[in-house]
């Protein structure tokens, strides 16, 4: 019997997170792990006690035709990675790995080339998060050094996440 790979089996995990989603565009679920040990879980949804999209029916951000990676204080959601972070003690993450993938809500199908928005680029540096590993396809993933985003400012070039 063949093993998945350990950077497989967490992607796998945050995938079955992102199915708790409630956005109708996208569900993301994120990971973060420490020293082979999940800290934390995190997925894309309205803030506690809020309405959900999914509950709503409907999407502002759908509704005004808003682009991936624009406007996003439209949002009901709290995004999967700010989940995460929030969730976790700050010790937790100095250091640690936050592993993320993104489905389609209606067919569960993997999304390929999605990254942090800015804001959580910036929550994720600050957590003091080391490395972000992004799935692609069920076995094939990018593995993002999270000092990259500190020395390539991309707050500074107008290239955004998503």
């Amino acid at each position: 019997m063949e093993r998945i790979s350990k950077i497989n089996y967490y992607l796998d995990i945050a995938q079955t997170v992102a199915e708790r989603s409630t956005c109708l565009r996208k569900a993301f679920g994120a990971i973060i792990v420490k020293n082979d040990t999940i800290v934390s879980t995190g997925y894309n949804g309205a803030p506690r006690g809020r309405k959900n999209c999914c509950d709503l029916g409907w999407c502002l951000r759908e509704e005004m035709n808003i682009p991936r990676g624009e406007r996003y204080e439209l949002c009901r959601s709290v995004h999967a990675e700010a989940n995460a972070i929030i969730a976790a003690p700050r010790d937790q993450m100095l250091g640690a790995t936050l592993y993320m993938t993104c489905i389609m809500p209606g067919d569960r199908s993997l999304v390929p080339g999605t990254n942090s928005c800015m804001m959580c680029k910036k929550q994720i540096i600050n957590a003091g998060i080391e490395t972000v590993i992004i799935r692609d396809t069920p076995t094939e993933y990018r593995i993002v050094p999270v000092e990259d985003w500190i020395t390539e400012d991309d707050s500074l070039s107008g290239k955004f996440g998503y």
